[in-house]
Protein backbone atom coordinates (compact mmCIF):
# COMPACT_ATOMS: atom_id res chain seq x y z
CA UNK A 1 0.00 0.00 0.00
CA UNK A 2 1.58 3.52 -1.13
CA UNK A 3 0.52 6.23 1.37
CA UNK A 4 1.54 9.61 -0.40
CA UNK A 5 0.68 12.34 0.55
CA UNK A 6 2.46 14.71 -1.79
CA UNK A 7 0.69 18.01 -1.86
CA UNK A 8 -1.06 17.91 1.42
CA UNK A 9 -0.23 20.03 4.09
CA UNK A 10 -0.33 19.39 7.74
CA UNK A 11 -0.49 20.54 11.23
CA UNK A 12 0.78 18.57 14.05
CA UNK A 13 -0.03 20.17 17.49
CA UNK A 14 2.48 19.61 20.21
CA UNK A 15 5.32 18.24 17.42
CA UNK A 16 8.57 18.52 19.12
CA UNK A 17 8.97 15.16 20.87
CA UNK A 18 7.41 12.12 21.92
CA UNK A 19 3.89 10.88 19.65
CA UNK A 20 3.71 14.58 18.06
CA UNK A 21 7.42 14.36 16.88
CA UNK A 22 6.86 10.76 15.37
CA UNK A 23 3.88 11.85 13.76
CA UNK A 24 5.16 14.94 12.30
CA UNK A 25 8.07 12.85 10.93
CA UNK A 26 5.78 10.38 9.64
CA UNK A 27 3.28 12.61 7.81
CA UNK A 28 6.43 14.14 5.61
CA UNK A 29 7.94 10.80 5.05
CA UNK A 30 4.81 10.16 3.12
CA UNK A 31 5.61 13.24 1.34
CA UNK A 32 3.49 16.12 3.47
CA UNK A 33 4.60 19.41 3.42
CA UNK A 34 4.25 19.48 8.19
CA UNK A 35 3.84 22.26 10.50
CA UNK A 36 5.84 21.60 13.48
CA UNK A 37 4.40 23.39 16.74
CA UNK A 38 5.41 24.29 19.83
CA UNK A 39 5.53 27.16 22.60
CA UNK A 40 9.26 27.53 22.46
CA UNK A 41 10.94 28.89 18.97
CA UNK A 42 14.36 27.76 19.87
CA UNK A 43 12.61 24.29 20.64
CA UNK A 44 10.67 24.06 17.71
CA UNK A 45 14.03 24.74 15.68
CA UNK A 46 15.70 22.23 17.47
CA UNK A 47 13.10 19.82 16.69
CA UNK A 48 13.24 20.61 12.99
CA UNK A 49 16.38 20.73 12.74
CA UNK A 50 16.46 17.14 14.02
CA UNK A 51 13.59 15.77 12.12
CA UNK A 52 15.51 17.26 8.35
CA UNK A 53 18.31 15.48 9.25
CA UNK A 54 16.44 11.84 8.70
CA UNK A 55 14.38 13.20 6.07
CA UNK A 56 16.42 15.81 4.12
CA UNK A 57 13.72 15.89 1.22
CA UNK A 58 11.23 17.06 3.83
CA UNK A 59 9.31 20.17 3.88
CA UNK A 60 9.21 21.51 8.04
CA UNK A 61 6.81 24.50 8.51
CA UNK A 62 7.92 26.46 11.94
CA UNK A 63 4.87 27.08 14.25
CA UNK A 64 5.69 28.36 17.43
CA UNK A 65 2.72 29.24 19.28
CA UNK A 66 0.62 28.49 22.57
CA UNK A 67 -1.97 26.58 20.88
CA UNK A 68 -4.05 26.28 24.14
CA UNK A 69 -4.77 30.35 23.42
CA UNK A 70 -6.77 31.85 20.97
CA UNK A 71 -3.62 33.96 20.34
CA UNK A 72 -2.01 31.16 18.99
CA UNK A 73 -4.57 29.42 17.06
CA UNK A 74 -4.37 32.27 15.04
CA UNK A 75 -0.74 32.71 14.83
CA UNK A 76 -0.93 29.15 13.90
CA UNK A 77 -3.63 30.02 11.10
CA UNK A 78 -1.46 32.84 9.80
CA UNK A 79 1.26 30.72 8.99
CA UNK A 80 -0.05 28.01 7.76
CA UNK A 81 -3.31 29.10 6.27
CA UNK A 82 -4.70 26.19 4.35
CA UNK A 83 -4.31 23.18 6.29
CA UNK A 84 -5.13 19.33 4.80
CA UNK A 85 -4.45 17.66 8.00
CA UNK A 86 -4.96 18.46 11.28
CA UNK A 87 -3.63 16.75 13.56
CA UNK A 88 -4.74 17.86 17.59
CA UNK A 89 -1.70 15.95 19.53
CA UNK A 90 -1.51 18.89 22.16
CA UNK A 91 -2.13 17.48 25.33
CA UNK A 92 -1.20 18.12 29.25
CA UNK A 93 -1.36 15.22 31.77
CA UNK A 94 -0.35 14.71 36.01
CA UNK A 95 -1.56 13.06 38.64
CA UNK A 96 -3.33 14.07 41.75
CA UNK A 97 -5.74 12.81 44.13
CA UNK A 98 -9.29 13.43 42.81
CA UNK A 99 -10.78 15.51 45.65
CA UNK A 100 -7.30 17.98 44.97
CA UNK A 101 -7.97 18.89 41.33
CA UNK A 102 -8.81 22.86 41.59
CA UNK A 103 -11.67 24.51 39.42
CA UNK A 104 -8.44 26.10 37.60
CA UNK A 105 -7.03 23.06 36.89
CA UNK A 106 -9.83 21.72 35.79
CA UNK A 107 -10.13 24.01 33.40
CA UNK A 108 -6.81 24.52 32.26
CA UNK A 109 -6.44 20.73 31.18
CA UNK A 110 -10.50 21.37 29.52
CA UNK A 111 -8.47 24.57 28.10
CA UNK A 112 -5.38 22.78 26.70
CA UNK A 113 -6.56 19.30 25.57
CA UNK A 114 -10.04 19.84 23.77
CA UNK A 115 -10.86 23.60 23.70
CA UNK A 116 -7.21 24.51 21.72
CA UNK A 117 -8.36 20.96 19.11
CA UNK A 118 -11.60 22.72 18.94
CA UNK A 119 -10.73 25.81 17.71
CA UNK A 120 -8.35 24.91 15.12
CA UNK A 121 -11.13 22.06 13.81
CA UNK A 122 -13.38 25.26 13.94
CA UNK A 123 -10.63 27.42 12.06
CA UNK A 124 -9.36 24.60 9.14
CA UNK A 125 -12.87 22.73 8.66
CA UNK A 126 -14.39 25.04 5.94
CA UNK A 127 -11.47 25.31 4.35
CA UNK A 128 -11.25 21.46 3.65
CA UNK A 129 -14.68 21.55 3.12
CA UNK A 130 -14.54 23.98 0.44
CA UNK A 131 -11.25 21.87 -1.66
CA UNK A 132 -13.80 18.84 -0.57
CA UNK A 133 -10.76 16.91 0.82
CA UNK A 134 -9.20 17.04 4.49
CA UNK A 135 -8.55 14.83 7.75
CA UNK A 136 -8.79 15.95 11.08
CA UNK A 137 -7.41 13.47 13.88
CA UNK A 138 -7.97 13.84 17.85
CA UNK A 139 -5.13 11.79 19.65
CA UNK A 140 -6.58 10.43 22.39
CA UNK A 141 -6.00 7.89 24.84
CA UNK A 142 -7.05 4.43 27.09
CA UNK A 143 -7.79 7.24 29.27
CA UNK A 144 -10.81 8.35 27.71
CA UNK A 145 -12.25 4.85 28.36
CA UNK A 146 -10.81 3.50 31.26
CA UNK A 147 -10.58 6.51 33.75
CA UNK A 148 -7.67 6.41 35.77
CA UNK A 149 -8.42 7.37 39.36
CA UNK A 150 -5.54 9.12 39.87
CA UNK A 151 -6.04 11.34 36.55
CA UNK A 152 -9.94 11.95 36.36
CA UNK A 153 -9.30 15.56 35.08
CA UNK A 154 -6.73 13.95 32.28
CA UNK A 155 -9.30 11.30 31.68
CA UNK A 156 -11.92 13.56 31.38
CA UNK A 157 -10.25 15.41 28.56
CA UNK A 158 -10.01 12.56 26.56
CA UNK A 159 -13.28 11.29 26.82
CA UNK A 160 -14.41 15.08 25.86
CA UNK A 161 -12.09 14.08 22.76
CA UNK A 162 -14.42 11.39 21.21
CA UNK A 163 -17.39 13.34 21.93
CA UNK A 164 -16.24 16.46 19.81
CA UNK A 165 -14.23 13.78 16.96
CA UNK A 166 -17.43 12.20 16.25
CA UNK A 167 -19.46 15.68 16.40
CA UNK A 168 -17.32 17.08 14.01
CA UNK A 169 -17.57 14.18 11.59
CA UNK A 170 -21.27 14.49 11.29
CA UNK A 171 -20.86 18.53 10.42
CA UNK A 172 -18.49 17.33 7.91
CA UNK A 173 -20.67 14.53 6.40
CA UNK A 174 -20.82 13.79 2.70
CA UNK A 175 -17.88 16.70 2.12
CA UNK A 176 -14.68 14.24 1.43
CA UNK A 177 -13.51 15.17 5.02
CA UNK A 178 -12.61 12.62 7.59
CA UNK A 179 -13.27 13.04 11.18
CA UNK A 180 -11.42 10.62 13.31
CA UNK A 181 -10.18 10.11 17.19
CA UNK A 182 -7.51 7.68 18.06
CA UNK A 183 -7.33 5.97 21.47
CA UNK A 184 -3.49 5.27 21.78
CA UNK A 185 -2.49 3.18 25.05
CA UNK A 186 0.32 3.03 27.06
CA UNK A 187 3.54 4.61 24.74
CA UNK A 188 7.33 4.75 25.06
CA UNK A 189 7.78 8.66 25.34
CA UNK A 190 9.88 10.60 27.23
CA UNK A 191 10.97 9.82 30.76
CA UNK A 192 9.12 6.12 30.86
CA UNK A 193 11.83 4.74 30.89
CA UNK A 194 13.19 6.51 34.63
CA UNK A 195 9.45 5.81 35.21
CA UNK A 196 9.45 2.11 34.64
CA UNK A 197 12.86 1.68 36.76
CA UNK A 198 11.17 3.29 39.62
CA UNK A 199 9.13 0.03 39.71
CA UNK A 200 11.51 -2.61 38.34
CA UNK A 201 14.59 -4.04 39.15
CA UNK A 202 16.81 -1.56 37.57
CA UNK A 203 19.83 -4.46 36.18
CA UNK A 204 17.43 -5.80 34.09
CA UNK A 205 17.98 -4.78 29.75
CA UNK A 206 15.19 -2.55 28.66
CA UNK A 207 13.06 -4.77 26.93
CA UNK A 208 12.41 -7.12 29.70
CA UNK A 209 11.77 -3.69 32.48
CA UNK A 210 9.56 -2.72 30.60
CA UNK A 211 7.37 -6.34 29.75
CA UNK A 212 8.39 -7.18 33.57
CA UNK A 213 6.21 -3.29 33.96
CA UNK A 214 3.34 -4.27 31.82
CA UNK A 215 2.86 -7.80 32.85
CA UNK A 216 2.92 -6.58 36.64
CA UNK A 217 1.41 -2.64 36.00
CA UNK A 218 -0.39 -2.72 32.98
CA UNK A 219 -2.01 -6.16 32.86
CA UNK A 220 -5.01 -5.37 30.58
CA UNK A 221 -2.59 -5.00 28.01
CA UNK A 222 -2.49 -7.73 25.42
CA UNK A 223 0.87 -6.28 23.43
CA UNK A 224 2.59 -6.64 26.91
CA UNK A 225 5.20 -4.22 25.97
CA UNK A 226 4.98 -0.32 25.85
CA UNK A 227 3.59 1.08 22.35
CA UNK A 228 6.68 2.92 20.86
CA UNK A 229 5.39 6.45 19.43
CA UNK A 230 6.03 5.06 15.82
CA UNK A 231 3.53 2.74 16.16
CA UNK A 232 0.97 5.11 16.57
CA UNK A 233 2.34 7.51 14.07
CA UNK A 234 1.49 4.67 11.44
CA UNK A 235 -2.31 4.82 11.78
CA UNK A 236 -2.09 8.53 11.86
CA UNK A 237 -0.45 8.54 8.22
CA UNK A 238 -3.10 5.92 7.04
CA UNK A 239 -5.84 8.30 8.70
CA UNK A 240 -4.33 11.06 6.84
CA UNK A 241 -4.55 9.36 3.52
CA UNK A 242 -6.88 8.76 0.19
CA UNK A 243 -6.90 5.12 1.33
CA UNK A 244 -8.60 5.74 4.39
CA UNK A 245 -11.24 7.98 2.57
CA UNK A 246 -14.38 4.94 4.35
CA UNK A 247 -12.77 5.69 7.82
CA UNK A 248 -14.95 8.81 9.91
CA UNK A 249 -16.16 9.33 12.88
CA UNK A 250 -14.11 6.66 14.69
CA UNK A 251 -12.06 6.06 17.64
CA UNK A 252 -9.19 4.16 16.20
CA UNK A 253 -7.58 2.15 18.48
CA UNK A 254 -3.80 1.73 18.91
CA UNK A 255 -3.50 0.54 22.36
CA UNK A 256 -2.16 -2.58 22.40
CA UNK A 257 -5.42 -4.38 23.79
CA UNK A 258 -5.25 -2.53 27.12
CA UNK A 259 -8.63 -1.60 26.58
CA UNK A 260 -11.09 -4.73 27.09
CA UNK A 261 -13.46 -3.90 25.35
CA UNK A 262 -14.48 -5.14 21.13
CA UNK A 263 -15.48 -1.63 20.40
CA UNK A 264 -14.70 1.88 22.53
Amino acid sequence: MQLNLEGRTALVTGSTQGIGAAIAQGLAGAGARVGVSGRDPDRVREAIKRFAAQAPQAEFVPVAADLGTEEGAATAMEVLPEVDILVNNLGIFGAKPALEITDDEWRRYFEVNVLSAVRLTRACLPGMTARGWGRIQYIASDSAIAVPAEMIHYGMSKTALLAVSRGFAKEAAGTGVTVNSVIAGPTHTGGVEDFVYELVDRSLPWDEAQRTFMREYRPQSLLQRLIEPEEIANLVVYLSSDQASATTGGAVRVDGGYVDSILP
